[in-house]
C-alpha cells in the first residue's frame, strides 16, 4: 500500500491533469445537450482505459524499483542491470549514477591496494625489528657483562625503523606536512651526519665532509630523513674506507654521497628504488627491506628534488641528491 501511495504522489500532476480534462469534456457535453446516457459510455470507456494503462504502468513501475533495490547492493553489475531509460532526464540520472559507481569502485580498489601495502610493509618492518630485538635478549641472557655500545647500536637500530614506520604513515598526507623554505644546506647535512657519528666510530669509517656552501628551498625535516637514509645505506654496505659528502662541481645545487662499500651490480641499478626490491647486497645482508630508498624517492619528488645513484660492483656507490626548486612557492 506504502509503494501504491507514493506511486499516486509521483503521478499527481498527470491525475491532475486528467481530471481536469473530464471535467472540461463533461462541462462540454452539458453545453452541447449531449445525452446523459452516450457521455456517461464515454466516461465509464475512459475510465476503463484509464485504469488499464495505470495498472499496467504501476507494475512497470514496481519491477524497475524492485530492480534498482537489488542494485543498490549491487554496484558492480549496475552498469549490465540498470532498466533502460525512459527520457532525457532519466538517462542523465543513470550517467550520473555510474559515474558515481566507477567513482566508488576506483575508491574501493585504492584503498585495497593501500591497505595490501601497507600490510607487506608491516610484516617487512616487523620481521626487521626482530633482529635487535633479539640482539638485545641475547646480551641481556649473556652472563658476560652488557657492552654499554653493543647495548647502544641495538637500541639505535630499532629507533631508526620506529622513525621509518612513523615516515611511511606520514607520507600519506605529506603534502599537508611541507614547510617549504629556503635555508642552509650544511646545518641539515651536519644534523644527519651528528647522528651516525657513533656508527662511523664503531665502524673505524672515514668521513670526507667539509662545510656545504649555498642554500636551497626544500623542507628540512623531510630532506633530512632522505640524507639519514642515505647515510644509512652507506655505513651497511661500507666495510672499510671514506664516506665523503661533497657538492658536485657541474651542478651547483647536485650533493653527493659516495663510499667506497660494496658498490651494485648493474643489472640491479634500474630498479634500487622500486619499493621491497634489495638485489644481490640485500640478499647477502638479510635484513635489508627495500623500502629506505623507495621512501628516498617518494619524498625527494614531493620535494621538487631528484635523486639518482650510480654505482659499480666493488667499486663503491655515489647517490645524487639534487636540489633544485623550480616554480615552487616558499615561505
Amino acid at each position: 500500500m506504502k509503494q501504491f501511495i507514493c506511486y499516486l504522489r509521483q503521478r499527481k500532476k498527470t491525475i491532475a491533469w486528467l481530471l481536469i480534462c473530464g471535467g472540461i469534456a463533461l462541462f462540454l457535453c452539458y453545453l452541447y445537450e449531449v445525452p446523459q446516457e452516450a457521455a456517461g459510455y464515454a466516461l465509464v470507456l475512459c475510465a476503463l482505459i484509464g485504469t488499464g494503462f495505470a495498472a499496467f504502468d504501476y507494475g512497470g513501475n514496481r519491477r524497475r524499483l524492485a530492480t534498482l533495490s537489488w542494485l543498490n547492493g549491487q554496484l558492480e553489475q549496475l552498469q549490465e542491470h540498470l532498466p533502460p531509460a525512459r527520457d532525457n532526464l532519466e538517462e542523465a540520472y543513470q550517467e550520473l549514477a555510474l559515474s558515481l559507481q566507477r567513482s566508488r569502485l576506483s575508491e574501493r580498489a585504492e584503498a585495497a591496494a593501500r591497505r595490501s601495502d601497507m600490510l607487506e610493509y608491516y610484516t617487512m618492518w616487523a620481521h626487521q625489528i626482530k633482529t635487535p630485538i633479539a640482539a638485545l635478549d641475547l646480551l641481556l641472557q649473556s652472563d658476560e657483562e652488557l657492552s654499554r655500545p653493543q647495548v647502544e647500536e641495538q637500541l639505535f637500530r630499532i629507533r631508526e625503523y620506529v622513525e621509518m614506520v612513523l615516515t611511511y604513515l606520514r607520507m600519506e598526507h605529506m603534502s599537508s606536512d611541507l614547510v617549504l623554505r629556503r635555508q642552509e644546506l650544511d646545518p641539515i647535512v651536519r644534523a644527519a651526519v651528528k647522528k651516525y657519528a657513533r656508527a662511523f666510530i664503531h665502524r673505524r669509517l672515514r668521513l670526507s665532509y667539509e662545510p656545504l656552501p649555498g642554500k636551497v628551498v626544500t623542507d628540512e625535516k623531510w630532506l633530512q630523513f632522505v640524507l639519514e637514509q642515505v647515510l644509512s645505506n652507506a655505513l651497511k654496505y661500507t666495510k672499510a674506507g671514506t664516506i665523503s659528502i661533497y657538492m658536485e662541481a657541474a651542478y651547483p645545487c647536485r650533493l653527493v654521497i659516495a663510499d667506497t662499500g660494496a658498490g651494485i651490480r648493474p643489472e640491479d641499478l634500474p630498479r634500487v628504488f622500486e619499493r621491497g626490491f634489495t638485489g644481490q647486497n640485500g640478499r647477502v645482508d638479510k635484513n635489508a627491506t627495500g623500502l629506505g630508498l623507495y621512501l628516498c624517492r617518494r619524498i625527494m619528488t614531493k620535494l621538487s628534488h631528484e635523486i639518482g645513484i650510480t654505482s659499480a660492483k666493488g667499486q663503491g656507490t655515489q647517490v645524487w641528491l639534487d636540489l633544485e626548486t623550480a616554480e615552487i612557492e616558499f615561505e
